[in-house]
Parts: structure tokens; sequence; C-alpha cells
């Protein structure tokens, strides 16, 4: 490993352990010329890369970070914690990683993503959702204001991230 302080390729490992839910491993080192410490994370490669089939038809590698994006777009300025928009991320990108080993549609990471906003925030699912189904008129969009009326979030943990309560989300 090179260090990042003086550009040397020895150093010693101090502690390993598990990071990020088991994904990667985090390594502390100290570099023997300069001795000053640094971390490093090893991830597995997985041998097959997921593609998202998008609604015209054509594949693009799966990337969590549009997911984020768009949550981001949706979210605007209301009041939701940097950290609970990228726990929804990697909870959508972990169960779209579980569920698909090849190919997964758009309109499925789209439905997630919506049923995980639905719990996160109200009004950045409403948000989200104008985007999601392009609405076309606002009675559309009046019909799944009410239906969210009545909606009981699932909390923090996004019990209901793939669930099928309320609507249909495809």
């Amino acid at each position: 490993m090179i260090c990042p302080y003086c550009g040397a390729d020895e150093d010693k490992v101090i502690d390993s352990r598990a990071a990020e839910a088991g994904e990667a491993i985090r390594r502390r080192r100290s570099c023997l010329r300069c001795g000053k410490r640094f971390t490093t994370y090893e991830r597995v490669e997985k041998a097959r890369r997921l593609s998202v089939i998008k609604r015209d038809g054509s594949r693009e590698p799966f990337d969590p970070q549009r997911i984020l994006a768009g949550v981001q777009a949706a979210c605007g300025k209301r009041p939701v914690d940097e950290s609970r928009k990228l726990l929804l991320v990697d909870q959508v990108a972990e169960s779209v990683h579980r569920d698909h080993d090849v190919e997964v549609p758009s309109r499925e990471i789209g439905a997630r993503v919506a049923r995980a906003l639905r719990d996160l925030d109200p009004i950045v699912y409403i948000r989200f959702a104008s985007e999601y189904y392009a609405y076309e008129s606002l009675e559309e969009m009046n019909e799944e204001i009410r239906r969210l009326d009545g909606y009981v979030p699932q909390g923090p943990d996004q019990a209901s991230l793939f669930g099928e309560e309320g609507r249909e989300l495809t």
C-alpha cells in the first residue's frame, strides 16, 4: 500500500476489522518510513456486475449514486438527515443485489425507493412519486395524496421497504 503522506510503499497493518455490514475490510496501517497512520478499505469485487434495464430497453450498470441523486433531489430542502438518505440508498442497493443476480428493471428500483421514501417523509415521497409515476393531472396526484393520508409509516428501519402495503408500486 502506498503511504498517502510520503509515497513509500512499505507499511504494517495495525488493526483489521469488518466494515459496512461485512462487505469490506477496514485496515489501519502505519507507514514504516514516516510513521504516519492511515486507513484503507478492501472490498470484494463481484464477478458479475448488475445491469439496470431502462424503460427504453437499454441497459446500464447499476449505480447506487443514481439512487442517491434522486433521493436528494426529492428531499430538496426538507429536514431529512443525510445519514437517513444514505441508509435508504444502502438498503435499496442491498435488496436489489440480494434479489437480482444479473439484471433488474429500473421500475423495480424506483418502486423500492418510493416505498422507502413513503416511510421516510410523506412530502419527499410525493415529490419522488410525481416524477416516478409521471402524473398527468392534479387529480392523479390528489388521489396519491389521499392514499398517503391514511398510511401509517413503518418506522426508521424501513420495515415496509419491500412490503406491498398501500399502492402497488410498479
